[in-house]
């Protein structure tokens, strides 16, 4: 193992995670139906500075994500900063890493954080998959910037009678990979088929998700973390995730036709995430800011990395080849590690990647490594439950996991956490975390 790679500022402070807060998770169309995803963020950011108590000038850096941005506001940083009282000089921008998006925010304003150039910001993200940017056609958009050129009525009346019936039909937003042409639930099924994963294990492993999902909310445990949220007409809160069947048994799963190989498939709408609302940000801080404040933190950025490899074959392997890397950056190995979180895309794309992660074969031939990264214990593992449970509003996944794992490794008196996630274009994040 190589030298860990300590997260210290130049002052030798460590990266601290003072607070975190999300939205409840709506399932698309549902509570949030109408809400776009920079009102989901300003709810978010504006609840977790008051309930931090922090001063607002305090924040001098926000990165927030998007991915299924919207163009009326490209940058939703600096729209949070302008709509929740922030001061207007808070540094802001956004960054994209699809389903990894926060992790990437979150490393961001550590790095900040690290160079000396702030010593406290905010990192989260937020998604609608209920509130769409519904494009136009190739055609339309050409002729369209065509006409605003044309100087006459008749070149104009020229230029939209080429378009066809078709052409003014509206496109709506992509659900495939760019590159491949592939769903992400097409890839879930090439897992399923090249790691051997059946339909019950699948379905098992969303029934667990559901049941410690379920569970997490009926004790409590969720209620310090997830802020109660009104939305126009303001009549009713909406205060716990919607999706989740903690009343569903496993004979409920089996009664799913598959939904992306609909003849051979395993993968189901009951086995995967499904489309979702809400928000979710965590601030940073240095460790001497957050004790000149008098915080304690939730606490600490150990190690992360990112990985990437290629998309046309089980590209949501991400987390097998981010886990070891911010292992290695950690100094740890997954003995070391009190809870294991990882994010469940599909049951199809968790279980591929459990395995690899416990693959001699895929350490020695892949990787490079001499061993495997290790077999993840079950008792460590999701266990408050996982995406499949709350649903998965993009951007917004990592801050919620690392909020959630933080809060979890508190209860049991501390220790170190890592939370991974795989993410569109074959990308992969992980983190290490730690508690005092």
């Amino acid at each position: 193992m190589r030298q860990a790679l300590p997260l210290v500022t130049r002052q030798g402070d460590r990266i601290a995670i003072v607070s975190g807060l999300r939205t409840p998770f709506a399932r698309q169309a549902t509570a949030f139906h109408g809400i776009p995803a920079v009102d989901l963020g300003k709810m978010v950011v504006g609840e977790l500075l008051a309930r931090s108590e922090i001063p607002a000038d305090a924040i001098e850096q926000l990165v927030f994500g998007q991915v299924v941005q919207m163009p009326e506001a490209p940058n939703i940083a600096r729209e949070i900063v302008l709509g929740t009282g922030m001061n207007v000089h808070t540094d802001a921008y956004s960054v994209s890493r699809a389903c990894a998006t926060s992790f990437q925010a979150v490393a961001n304003v550590a790095e900040s954080l690290m160079a000396g150039t702030i010593r406290a910001g905010i990192a989260g993200g937020a998604d609608s998959s209920s509130v769409l940017p519904i494009g136009v056609s190739k055609a339309l958009a050409r002729v369209l910037v065509d006409v605003n050129k044309a100087r006459t009525t008749r070149q104009r009346l020229t230029l939209f009678s080429r378009l066809r019936l078709r052409d003014l039909l509206p496109v709506p937003p992509a659900v495939a990979e760019y590159s491949t042409g592939l769903r992400m639930g097409d890839t879930a099924e090439q897992m399923a088929k090249t790691y051997g994963i059946t339909r019950e294990q699948q379905d098992a492993l969303a029934h667990r998700s559901h049941q410690r999902a379920a569970q997490a909310w009926a004790e409590g445990k969720l209620a310090e973390e997830v802020m109660t949220t009104y939305v126009p007409p303001y009549k009713n809160p909406f205060a716990e995730d919607n999706n989740i069947r903690g009343a569903s048994t496993l004979a409920d799963y089996a009664k799913l036709r598959p939904a992306f190989d609909r003849k051979h498939g395993s993968v189901t709408a009951a086995n995967s995430t499904p489309l979702t609302d809400g928000a979710a940000a965590v601030i940073l801080m240095t460790e001497s800011r957050a004790k000149e404040l008098g915080l304690r933190p939730l606490g600490y950025l150990r190690s992360y990395a990112f990985t990437a490899i290629d998309v046309w074959q089980d590209m949501l392997l991400g987390p097998a080849w981010s886990t070891p890397l911010a292992l290695e950056r950690a100094g740890l190995t997954m003995a070391d590690l009190t809870l294991f979180d990882m994010h469940e895309a599909f049951a199809a794309q968790t279980l591929a990647n459990l395995q690899l992660l416990g693959s001699e074969r895929f350490a020695r031939e892949v990787l490079g490594c001499a061993q495997a990264t290790g077999e993840v214990d079950d008792a460590k593992f999701n266990v408050l439950g996982g995406s499949i449970a709350y649903g998965h509003p993009f951007a917004a996944t990592g801050a919620r996991m690392i909020t959630q794992t933080l809060h979890e490794l508190r209860r049991r008196g501390g220790g170190f956490g890592l939370v991974t996630a795989c993410a569109a274009g074959g990308l992969g994040a992980a983190m290490v975390l730690e508690a005092e």
